[in-house]
């Protein structure tokens, strides 16, 4: 394929990625863009290592043999790429020259696109998809592979453009022009953000009318897609993904907006390899097919470990991944059952998956809140398929809670009033009808289908402090798991027997922050992120302890999930009970050290509780 006419090479790109996403208009102007070149065999194409990227090189006949890594040159090809390849896009979206070379290896025709033209391409949402799964084919780790944008801190390229939302949208366009940038960031006075785009510029303006006179409230997109600062960037990606999004904005812990993302952005990032994985999962066609992409997951979380991303981090993917298994089952199952609506109900994940802790040896608690009220038998025809639901997980590595807080049981497949109706009875009485245990699941509910109807049920406990009672019962049910140090000191010191860091070690901090999350009205779900919004509020977890408890926290997991890792490739099932003698004497001590920190702060709670009177423990400063 040569000496193609410009309609003929808009047919040819809109066939393949990152192409394939654009409109006829936007795939035209490429085409028209484009250079097209002839090599002959050993002909060099480009070296990426030698001279600046200007754009990128899409092949139309023959073949052409790359190097991603200098390393590399000299030996054979590491990549092999036919008609409708692409390459050299690592190096126009980066501006660095980190290759690839490319050499022909038959007679071959080339089109080059310059970056200006192309860079659209990969702001689409199968642009991201086609990047994190280029960079996860790439040998070697590949060129995109750079262990230094990890976080998606380090991916914001400009300063931040905001703008009111009585600004005029021909103002904003015109701020977008002289910044450079193609989004402006809207803050709300309710403090959620909306943002305006190039693209819902068109929409409001052009297709529906609005005068350019506009205010930026009536063009722009809301709520935009949200995350902060120190987030891993593959999940920063994932959420983009999720919500379609064409850029996401990136907060700090206080809420100030401090840059913007675009999925082009993520192509320098080593994280977003994983999305492949997590990509392959929401779009398995068959159970048996999401049960074998699920044995990659170990694997993952081992590389995200092994590049040092913060142990918040790494299970924070993994909590996304195990979302990702779950929406899939629940598509492949109900697809079996064309009498139940999808759309009935919202289905949540509770515990550690909820909070973005997930770990390996975690299981999966759920809930399900239908929309409207069903009877008996139709409840009972859900619940069923709920249980079908859990077992594909399952089988995908994921086990179901062992206690039956799951979704296929009744007490946890509610429609949203009765749910809001149980959570005020736990809140006046936490004893009767295990109130405070349903508590404890239910406030760490995340929803991952369908409506977000069960925040209602979080809404009651805002005014919690009103209920001095309740606020001491509560407590004292998050202290009843005491921290195990005494009879682990023994244990210890002669390196024997086992130790449960989930029970006698973490448990005893996601209460402790779960308890401080309600009181203090944190919205957030992260144990160290509770712990971080009560610390310093009152007498009852001041600054310094909670910073303790966060570190204390962090490290505990780290050591669970290298613990876990091990255990999976000695070919054994990952379990939070860990034998001491296997344990490093660095990890020994870390652990000894770690419990005497979590035991002296419930100690001190505990004290606290019994000698001050509630209003006191926290006080009424908003965060």
């Amino acid at each position: 394929m040569s000496d193609v006419t410009p309609d003929e090479l808009a047919s040819f790109l809109a066939e393949n990625p990152p192409f394939d996403a654009l409109d006829e208009a936007a795939v035209a102007a490429i085409a028209q863009a484009a250079t097209q070149r002839t090599y002959a065999v050993g002909d060099t194409v480009v070296d990426g290592f030698r001279e600046p990227a200007e754009g990128l090189f899409v092949v139309l006949s023959g073949r052409v043999g790359l190097w991603n890594s200098r390393d590399a040159l000299g030996h054979d090809a590491q990549e092999l790429i036919g008609a409708g390849g692409v390459f050299g896009f690592s190096a126009m979206l980066t501006g660095r020259l980190i290759g690839p070379k490319a050499v022909a290896l038959a007679p071959s025709s080339t089109a080059f696109v310059p970056a200006e033209q192309v860079t659209t391409a990969f702001s689409t949402t199968s642009g991201a998809k086609f990047l994190a799964e280029q960079i996860a084919l790439s040998q070697g780790g590949g060129p995109l592979h750079d262990s230094s944008y990890q976080v998606v801190d380090d991916l914001i390229v400009n300063p931040p453009l905001i703008v009111t939302p009585d600004a005029p949208a021909r103002e904003v366009a015109r701020r977008m022009t002289e910044h450079g940038v193609r989004y402006a960031a809207v803050q709300l006075p309710d403090d959620s953000w909306g943002i305006v785009t190039d693209r819902s510029l068109r929409i409001r303006v052009i297709v529906d009318g609005a005068p350019m006179d506009a205010p930026a409230s009536q063009v722009m997109d809301h709520p935009a897609a949200t995350t902060h600062l120190g987030e891993s960037a593959a999940g920063a990606l994932i959420t983009l993904l999720d919500r379609s999004a064409q850029f996401l904005l990136v907060l700090d812990q206080d809420g100030r907006m401090r840059g913007a993302v675009e999925p082009a952005d993520f192509a320098v990032s080593g994280s977003s390899g994983d999305i492949a994985l997590r990509q392959q999962l929401a779009q398995a066609p068959t159970a048996d097919e999401l049960v074998a992409r699920s044995q990659g997951v170990p694997c993952m979380v081992d590389g995200l470990l092994e590049r040092g991303l913060a142990t918040s981090k790494v299970t924070s993917v993994y909590s996304a991944t195990v979302d990702a298994v779950v929406r899939r089952a629940l598509v492949l199952t109900f697809a079996r059952h064309p009498q139940l609506d999808l759309d009935a109900f919202t289905w949540f994940v509770l515990g550690g998956t909820a909070r973005g802790e997930a770990v390996l040896s975690s299981d999966l608690d759920s809930a399900v809140a239908f929309r409207h009220q069903l009877n008996d038998e139709q409840q009972g025809a859900y619940r069923a398929a709920f249980a079908e639901v859990l077992e594909l997980v399952e089988r995908a590595g994921i086990p179901s809670d062992p206690h039956g807080a799951t979704a296929a049981r009744a007490p946890f497949a509610r429609t949203t009033a009765q749910w809001r109706a149980a959570s005020r009875t736990w809140m006046a009485d936490p004893v009767a009808e295990q109130g405070a245990i349903m508590t404890s699941l239910m406030v760490d509910a995340r929803p991952v289908h369908g409506d977000p109807g069960l925040s209602t049920v979080t809404k009651v406990f805002a005014d919690i402090r009103a209920h001095p009672t309740t606020m001491r019962l509560l407590l004292s049910e998050s202290l009843s798991k005491r921290a195990r140090l005494h009879s682990l000191g023994a244990v210890l010191a002669r390196r024997a027997g086992t130790f449960d860091i989930k029970e006698h070690a973490l448990v005893p901090v996601i209460n402790i922050a779960r308890w401080a999350a309600l009181v203090t009205g944190s919205a957030a779900l992260p144990t160290t992120a509770r712990l971080r919004d009560a610390g310093g509020r009152g007498l009852m977890l001041p600054e310094v302890n909670a910073a303790t408890l966060i570190d204390v926290f962090e490290v505990l997991q780290r050591v669970r999930l290298r613990y876990q890792l091990r255990q999976l490739a000695g070919d054994l099932r990952p379990t939070d009970v860990m034998a001491l003698d296997r344990l490093s004497p660095i990890d020994r001590s870390t652990i000894t050290k770690a419990v005497r920190e979590i035991a002296a702060n419930q100690r001190r709670m505990g004290s606290i509780a019994e000698r001050v009177d509630p209003a006191e423990w926290f006080d009424s400063r908003s965060r």
